[in-house]
């Protein structure tokens, strides 16, 4: 969410952004916006003026009214100032009611508006027109076929997806034996990674209230995302990303604790609605899964030095893994509206000879701050709001496909990384059952 001072005196800006946006549909929020703005700030400047005159006009009455039990003639005047002050009241009630009235419909509005993105964002409509930056390891295309993943896991007999369906429908899976137990080695080996690096690990809870749902993400992408708990204030969370930043709303936190540096795991529920949807077969994408995430909260002047730390944490874990990634930088349709600058990082999918997406490392700027009222008191006493930044560490089961198909052999066996190993029991290899 911008500033309304920003909105006010760069109302062409934030039109442009729009447009760099491709989302014109949004184009006359800003002139409601402002409208609406001037109409609020009018309505506290006369209701400061009737403040200011309110302990002069009661002063006055009490003196008239002394002043009348001495000579009657004077209680006429009392009167006509009582009446004074009781007019000046009514319209102060007005006022004020007025102005809750049009602080919820300027916060509507503004929860709407997308945030400022960086100049280094490039620019079109959709995800089609994001740009290959870099590639880190060689992609390589085996000799021998490679089965669709959840045969992969099959064969290992680690799946079972129509118990799952009959259980709880598309989008749900259960994972068994090596295959669940490599699926929890990846989260464990990715806490280890990020803690080496630095960052504390956390469990937050896994359902918020709506106001920290309103806070840390859009409201398109609310409806698209979010279960919520029937006749409750809570939602399921969609990321540890969710709870993680709510976890500061309201909070001034001391600029020596910057910058906070956390690692979360958290199972993550979506909807899913939209585009993509939910495939019949496969666990690419899933209504439940689990993640392991990394947030920051630091000075407005660093984030962009820790957006780039992060991605490449991302790509040095997939390394380790010996899986091939590459990183993609996000255009500005493809940018959620609270973001500020977003990139992918995509493995290498063997069998279809392409890249997907495995890891989202973004900088929302002071969106989420903003929204969640969360502050930094700086040395000087003053303050100002932070920064926040999120990547994905590794989402397994999807991570699971590029490290079965990476490491899947001619004869149906899967070597297992040597990083991985000790989370194995020492395995080094997942052979097929006869």
């Amino acid at each position: 969410m911008l500033d309304i001072r920003f909105i006010r005196e760069n109302p062409e800006a934030v039109k442009e952004n729009i447009k760099k946006k491709f989302q014109d549909a949004k184009l006359p929020l800003v002139d409601e916006v402002l409208e609406l703005d001037a109409q609020n700030r009018a309505a506290m400047t006369e209701a400061n003026e009737l403040r200011a005159a309110r302990n002069t006009l009661s002063k006055q009455v009490g003196m008239l009214m002394g002043q009348a039990k001495k000579d009657p003639s004077k209680l006429a005047e009392a009167e006509e100032a009582k009446a004074k002050v009781k007019a000046n009241a009514d319209r102060l009630a007005e006022l004020e009611a007025l102005e809750d009235k049009l602080a919820i419909q300027i916060r509507h509005i503004m929860l709407q508006i997308p945030n400022i993105i960086d100049p280094s964002v490039p620019i079109g409509p959709d995800d089609s027109c994001n740009v290959e930056v870099e590639r880190f390891g060689e992609p390589v295309v085996p000799n021998f076929e490679i089965p669709y993943h959840t045969e992969i896991m099959e064969s290992l007999n680690g799946i079972d997806m129509d118990a799952a369906g009959r259980v709880s429908g598309n989008g749900f899976y259960y994972l068994l034996g090596d295959i669940a137990r490599l699926h929890e080695g990846v989260l464990a080996y990715a806490r280890d990674f990020m803690i080496n690096k630095g960052f504390t690990f956390c469990i937050p809870p896994y359902m918020i209230h709506g106001n920290v749902v309103e806070g840390v993400m859009s409201q398109t992408d609310m409806e698209a995302m979010m279960y919520k708990i029937e006749g409750e204030d809570l939602y399921l969370i969609g990321t540890s990303e969710h709870s993680m930043i709510g976890r500061y709303i309201d909070q001034i936190l001391p600029e020596e604790s910057l910058p906070q540096t956390l690692t979360s795991y958290s199972p993550c529920f979506r909807k899913e609605k939209g585009a993509h949807g939910i495939e019949e077969r496969g666990v690419y994408r899933i209504h439940q899964f689990e993640k392991q995430e990394m947030i920051v909260v630091c000075k407005p002047e660093d984030s962009m030095a820790w957006y780039e730390k992060m991605w490449r944490y991302s790509v040095e874990l997939f390394r380790s893994m010996d899986i091939p990634v590459r990183q993609l930088e996000c255009c500005s349709g493809d940018l959620a509206d609270l973001k500020v600058k977003s990139c992918d990082i995509e493995a290498w999918s063997p069998r279809q000879q392409k890249y997907f997406e495995v890891c989202s490392c973004s900088n929302l700027g002071d969106a989420q701050a903003r929204r969640l009222k969360m502050r930094v008191k700086g040395a000087d006493g003053k303050m100002y709001l932070p920064h926040t930044l999120n990547n994905t560490v590794v989402a397994p089961p999807r991570m699971l496909i590029a490290l079965l198909e990476n490491n899947l052999q001619a004869d149906g066996s899967v070597l297992i990384p040597k990083v991985l190993q000790p989370y194995m029991g020492g395995k080094e290899r997942l052979v097929p059952n006869a």
